[in-house]
């Protein structure tokens, strides 16, 4: 079970990983910025979800970096949430509608992951 200080941060990453795709949405030029804040609070809300956000960070990071095959799904998902930070941290030229549409999908399936683990609707 989640305790409240968790479920409170998660839910408020999460609200704001939504409101900076819809600002990205709205103003292409800022556009790379604001995706990748989404994605790191999409991250962070999922982190919250889960347990301790340091640990899980820890967790992720041994996935991505150890070039096995990741079998859980929301493990995998989250290595997925750190690979595209990371190449939005370097690349900031992208194809705005494809990547509009992807990070639109990996921040809704992270709010149903939250909203499993908190038991709200995010």
């Amino acid at each position: 079970m989640i305790n409240h200080y968790r479920r409170g941060w998660a839910l408020r990453y999460i609200r704001e990983a939504k409101a900076e795709l819809l600002a990205a949405k709205k103003t292409p030029r800022l556009a790379s910025s604001l995706i990748l804040e989404a994605l790191r609070k999409a991250r962070f809300a999922v982190y919250y979800s889960l347990g301790d956000p340091a640990s899980i960070e820890m967790i992720v990071h041994k996935a991505s970096s150890n070039g096995h095959e990741v079998k859980d799904p929301i493990l995998k998902f989250l290595v997925e949430i750190e690979q595209m930070v990371q190449f939005f941290s370097e690349v900031p030229d992208f194809e705005y509608e494809k990547t509009i549409e992807y990070v639109s999908n990996l921040i809704q399936t992270a709010s149903d992951i939250v909203e499993l683990f908190t038991g709200e609707k995010a």
